[in-house]
């Protein structure tokens, strides 16, 4: 495995109230979430807004300290890290996110920005900087000499190029997509889609894909977690998720996504009320106040986390 991780967990103190300044409680944003992703291929994460998927994201870019669990990279545990670990894990472990127009300064010339990765000590000249800035132009469908311009002389999608394009600037071996489509035209998410499809396999790169579009998730995604209130309550093979989804939540999250065929018909699952408070989660089973199948013991008791299926895993009290 490239990279996974192993029990994390991200609370984040609440301060104020009447505590005069002290913490009054924690947001359980992850809350023992084991996730892992090997060479070459894609682990989707999908789930409600507040479901955890871009905490998670941040932890794997070390822009969040997990409060417990550890993250590995290449075997390793990223708390054991040197120096040097450190910096090669940064080079390896890149990010693509939602908002081409944010995400790129407009400031910078289009060469600088995708330059912008490389470590000041890096070995290179000038002259085999701009070579490998025009390599990765290349790669993504722009012109060399788009290094010369500035973001605001480019569409949406050509601007998320760029921003792929400054990911792959050091070699890397693992990308975070936070929602690489969700900003841009309906007719241009497909070509973005493909392009990392088509990187994908000519570098042997890694994906985590946080996405609510769940067409974009299915189109890229080998593998699929699902997350809810923090925590992760089903995983498996893309297709088999999607196909034969084995949580009530799964079922209702995915009744909600257009069919693959305009004259397919799925019965949709409504869900009565909002997400648990991450401040103070229901006891059991997180899902228990909204599903439609919750028992006694759903209230009581929090499921186990298990294979179910070869391949497919769960936490619910149904299996």
């Amino acid at each position: 495995m490239i990279l996974e991780g192993i029990g994390l967990t991200k609370h984040f103190p609440v301060t104020g109230g009447f505590t005069a300044g002290g913490v009054r409680g924690w947001i359980r944003a992850v809350d023992g979430v084991s996730v892992q992703v090997a060479e070459g291929e894609t682990l989707g994460i999908v789930g409600e807004s507040g479901s955890g998927k871009t905490t998670l994201a941040r932890l794997f870019l070390l822009l969040e300290r997990a409060t417990a669990g550890a993250l590995r990279f290449d075997g390793k545990d990223v708390r054991a890290f040197t120096r040097d670990d450190l910096a090669r894990y940064r080079r390896s472990v890149q990010a693509v996110f939602q908002d081409p127009y944010s995400s790129l300064s407009p400031r910078m010339r289009v060469g600088h920005i995708v330059a912008e990765p490389l470590p000041a000590r890096n070995g290179l000249g000038r002259a085999e900087v701009r070579e490998r800035v025009g390599a990765v132009l290349d790669l993504v469908g722009l012109r060399r000499d788009s290094a010369a311009l500035y973001p605001h002389e480019f569409s949406g999608g050509q601007r998320q190029r760029i921003a792929i394009a400054r990911a792959l600037m050091t070699y890397p071996k693992f990308i975070v997509l936070d929602e690489p489509v969700s900003a841009l035209d309906v007719s241009i998410r497909a070509q973005i889609l493909n392009l990392l499809k088509r990187l994908q396999e000519r570098l042997g790169l890694a994906y985590l894909m946080i996405s609510h579009d769940l067409a974009a998730a299915r189109y890229l995604s080998t593998r699929l977690a699902v997350m809810y209130a923090g925590k992760v309550v089903e995983a498996g093979e893309c297709e088999a998720v999607y196909t034969e989804p084995l949580h009530p939540y799964t079922q209702a999250l995915l009744s909600a996504a257009l069919p693959l065929h305009p004259s397919a018909r799925r019965q949709r699952i409504v869900l009565a009320g909002e997400m648990s408070n991450p401040l103070n989660p229901p006891a059991g089973c997180r899902f228990h106040p909204r599903c439609p199948r919750a028992m006694a013991e759903c209230r009581s008791r929090e499921p186990e986390w298990k294979e179910v299926r070869p391949g497919r895993f769960t936490a619910c009290h149904l299996y």
